[in-house]
């Protein structure tokens, strides 16, 4: 049985340029050009249709959390009263207006959402949780996870 391609439509080139990027998004075309093997004007046009075409979605820094005083990483295991579309369009439309919610997963299993939220401290997550998060609509429990230490972050896409 032959293995289906893990990036389809890419070519080893395509590739490589979405491996630069996503290794050093402020690389320029001309490295990213020399990088690839590939002369500086193909490398533009491939980078834009890589870009038109949806596979990068954004280019931006990552910010050190302990540069602005967001050194605690807490992940919530948050449960619904209701496992209806209802309740969960009503919980993702309120978890989506939270900025300080870094991600946001549904999940199959014990809990029916994961979030990534980072803060001061966990007297800040304690203020979060107690005002914020508890009040989310049709949320029935939350099971929160200090982060002890990071060993993989973000880590790029492999394909």
């Amino acid at each position: 049985m032959k293995e289906a391609s893990a990036a389809p439509g890419l070519d080893r080139v395509d590739r490589r340029i979405l491996a630069l990027l996503q290794r050093d998004g402020r690389m320029s075309n001309a490295e990213i050009a020399r990088a690839a093997n590939v002369s500086p004007a193909t490398c533009h046009r491939r980078t834009q249709r890589l870009f038109d075409e949806g596979y990068v979605r954004h280019v931006r820094a990552e910010i050190a959390p302990d540069k602005v005083g967001r050194e605690a990483l807490v992940i919530v295991g948050v449960v619904l009263d209701r496992s209806t579309p209802e309740s969960f369009a009503a919980f993702e439309a309120a978890i989506a207006k939270l900025r300080f919610v870094l991600d946001c997963h549904l999940v199959a299993g014990d809990f029916d959402y994961f979030l990534k939220i980072r803060v001061q401290d966990i007297a800040g997550f304690n203020r979060l949780h107690g005002e914020r998060l508890i009040a989310l609509p049709g949320v029935r429990q939350t099971r929160t996870f200090f982060v002890m230490k990071e060993v993989v972050d973000n880590a790029p896409l492999e394909f």
